[in-house]
């Protein structure tokens, strides 16, 4: 599976902006897709997951009720809509994809085989 991020810029606090991340190859393994974001010196933090199939969501505390996964499940593209975003979304964000070899829990990068190459978000004040 081959991913493709796009999307990231510089936005003011309290703005909005959308991600996308387009997938191709084997994307029938694809059980869930997620995204991560990660700053420099830090671990990679998730962000949010949408199960492909069914379209169920989880995502984390910091972006409950601003933040949204989706995804277009004809045209394998990954969404996150990013609303009343923060200083600290700052960040590059990383979409990712598991396989067949998935492992771990969803919300942990270790479960997912598969990432695009980031796409970097700035937020002004």
């Amino acid at each position: 599976v081959q991913l493709q991020a796009s999307g990231g810029g510089l936005v003011q606090a309290g703005g909005s902006l959308r991600l996308s991340c387009a997938a191709s190859g084997r994307t029938s393994s694809m059980y869930a897709m997620g995204w991560f974001r990660q700053t420099p010196g830090n671990e990679r933090e998730f962000v949010a997951f949408i199960r492909w199939s069914a379209g169920t969501t989880f995502a984390a505390d910091s972006v409950q009720g601003r933040f949204t996964i989706s995804r277009d499940k004809a045209k394998n593209i990954l969404f996150l809509q990013m609303n009343n975003v923060k200083r600290e979304d700052t960040a590059i964000y990383y979409c990712a994809a598991d396989g067949p070899n998935r492992r771990g829990v969803l919300d942990h990068h270790l479960h997912y085989d598969y990432w695009g190459q980031g796409t970097e978000v700035t937020v002004s004040s």
